[in-house]
């Protein structure tokens, strides 16, 4: 089956392309935007993403395919930090 590359849109008004399978944070670095991070490891929740309204924590995650052949990307807020 081959893999098609997915539209990203990025809060910083850039768009990007990648396949589905990529990491996010190396997603993010090619397309000028930058992730906030703190232990690489999911737990402390500082690179939170929401991709198309579900969040997601950028230094464990990959870059789902899309049926659209699109994703947007913002910044999560955690009301509790």
């Amino acid at each position: 089956m081959a893999v098609s590359a997915t539209s990203i849109h990025w809060p910083n008004g850039h768009t990007s392309s990648c396949n589905a399978g990529c990491d996010w944070l190396v997603a993010a670095q090619a397309a000028g935007f930058l992730i906030p991070t703190g232990c690489l490891g999911g737990s402390c929740g500082a690179c939170e993403i929401e991709v198309n309204g579900q969040v997601v924590r950028a230094c464990i995650a990959t870059v789902p395919a899309s049926r659209s052949g699109s994703l947007t990307v913002e910044l999560a807020s955690d009301p509790y930090w």
